[in-house]
């Protein structure tokens, strides 16, 4: 080997040296920041994926605003206000220990609550006081039907009118259209019983053929004949059960049951209407 290969040798090897002290961190070579999304094994970030560091981008004006759920009050907070709900005095407390084979209510640990008043539109007053009545049972086995909307809703036995067996209804007839925002139903609530199948319409006319639109319904399996309802069933207490009908306009209310955890009978102390007359 002449002098001048040793050169050329010695040479290389002193250029690969070097190229391999750049690689190496610490070694006279740049050092890059490490991104945590870019260390090794960590996927390359998408393209087309928004930066999270640019500000999100100005909504679209041409976009419709989200809307509220059907039948939802436009009504501004300030412009509401408790119902002027009077509850009759308590007859019993507390969940009986004893639930019924088959009753689907919902159980709760503890003393029951207090409801909470019942928030609507400043004005709205019962409108089914005095009202008419009408029934599928015209004969009742006890009282009178006027009885349900006389203003009584004690629990006490000449203030409820008792309809026959099985399925059964009772019609109030506001005799004008309304704002319907609350209704509140007293079946009886001297003992703790459960009434079955108890289901809520409002109509434009009296034979509910137009304009028909449940407002509530704990009927899950259609015993009563008027569709499938998702809500649980309640024990019957001094508060009555509050209905949310969210301000549909109705004229005609109509509530069926179908006998209670007590007997086969149907029994209303009180029905109560709140609402506002329709613009």
């Amino acid at each position: 080997m002449t002098h001048r290969d040793t050169l050329r040798i010695g040479m290389g090897l002193m250029g690969m040296l070097a190229v391999a002290a750049l690689m190496l961190p610490g070694c006279g070579g740049p050092e890059q920041p490490q991104d945590s999304n870019t260390a090794a094994g960590a996927p390359k970030p998408d393209a087309n994926q928004p930066d999270a560091n640019q500000p999100a981008p100005a909504p679209d004006a041409n976009q419709p605003a989200a809307k509220p759920p059907a039948g939802t009050p436009t009504v501004a907070t300030g412009d509401l206000a408790p119902i002027p709900l009077e509850l009759p005095k308590p007859r019993f407390s507390g969940t009986p220990k004893n639930i019924p084979p088959g009753t689907r209510v919902k159980i709760t640990k503890g003393p029951a609550k207090p409801r909470p008043p019942f928030m609507a539109p400043k004005g709205c007053k019962n409108v089914a006081l005095k009202k008419p009545v009408t029934s599928s049972d015209m004969e009742p086995v006890i009282g009178t039907l006027d009885l349900v909307t006389d203003g009584n809703k004690e629990a006490v036995e000449d203030a409820y009118v008792e309809l026959g067996p099985d399925v059964q209804w009772v019609q109030i007839d506001l005799e004008a259209k309304y704002k319907i925002y609350a209704i509140v139903v007293w079946h009886e609530h001297k003992d703790a019983r459960v009434y079955k199948d108890v289901v809520a319409k409002v109509a434009d006319d009296k034979d509910f053929i137009t304009n028909v639109r449940t407002v509530y319904s704990n009927d899950h399996d259609n015993s009563a004949g008027q569709g499938i309802g998702e809500s649980l069933e309640y024990f019957e207490t001094n508060e009555g059960w509050l209905i949310d009908c969210k301000g549909v306009t109705a004229q005609y209310l109509r509530l069926w049951s179908n006998g209670s955890t007590a007997d086969d009978l149907n029994r209303y102390t009180e029905v109560e209407v709140y609402a506002l007359p329709a613009e």
